[in-house]
């Protein structure tokens, strides 16, 4: 079976002893009321990352991911962190592509590739997020867009090298405006997204991945938009930053 993941992106959010009350909270109420395999993936600002990794057994129910990494190594990249410097405190997975990257630092495909490369080269998995703006939506040229993001992103991968990938389908015109893709919104995409998968690698190893979807999944709509057969998890902005509305979230899944 696919894994049942659950990701709060805290994004640019919570002060030192805010950020430690509230990671606190979920881990005590992860810990006490989730029962299923779901596993959960908490991705701080990068500089919490070692404070969290005291906090977050790697294994457990709930591992540890950066929001972002650099394409290189190492070098003078000034104020960037690099893929092994997060492996080295002990990190698991990282988010590369959010909608944010790309709109806001001009991220390309052929960029996220390199970036997926050393990611994988350190270790880490990727959460590789694809999706279309409003206007895409619209006019009704967004699958053949978000599509090509993983075409042009991740299939130079080896097939052994992609099944260690997460994909997390993020509809930029849901993320925080309020609006939601419908459940069979999101299920039509993540079924293509599938489909997209095994024309490349097989059918085994598209059913074998987990897409997570990440338009405003909150507490109210989780249930319904995780119920979908092909929608593994949700990739979670505004809910996480609340444990009890993202704990209902995870249990959701």
């Amino acid at each position: 079976m696919r894994k049942k993941i659950v990701a709060g992106n805290w994004k640019m959010n919570k002060t030192a002893e805010e950020a430690k009350a509230l990671l606190s909270e979920v881990v005590n109420m992860i810990k006490d009321e989730v029962t299923s395999d779901v596993e959960v993936v908490l991705c701080p600002p990068a500089l919490y990352l070692t404070t969290f990794r005291q906090y977050v057994t790697a294994g457990g129910k709930i591992s540890l991911g950066a929001q972002n990494c650099h394409e290189k190594a190492s070098g003078a990249y000034t104020g960037e962190i690099s893929a092994p410097m997060l492996k080295s405190i002990g990190v698991d997975y990282v988010i590369l592509g959010h909608s944010e990257r790309r709109q806001y630092f001009g991220e390309t495909n052929a960029q996220l590739a390199e970036k997926v490369n050393i990611a994988l080269e350190n270790g880490l998995t990727p959460i590789f997020c694809c999706g279309e703006s409003r206007e895409l939506r619209e006019n009704g040229d967004y699958d053949a867009f978000v599509k090509n993001q993983l075409t042009e992103s991740l299939f130079h991968l080896s097939a052994e090298s992609f099944g260690k990938v997460v994909i997390a389908y993020e509809p930029i015109w849901a993320i925080g405006t309020g609006l939601t893709a419908s459940s069979g919104q999101a299920q039509d995409m993540h079924f293509e997204l599938r489909r997209h998968i095994a024309d490349q690698y097989g059918d085994a190893i598209a059913q074998d991945t987990s897409i997570l979807y990440g338009g405003s999944a909150n507490e109210k709509n989780a249930a319904e938009l995780f119920a979908q057969p092909d929608v593994d998890g949700g990739l979670i902005g505004g809910a996480s930053l609340k444990s009890r509305e993202f704990t209902i979230v995870v249990k959701a899944a």
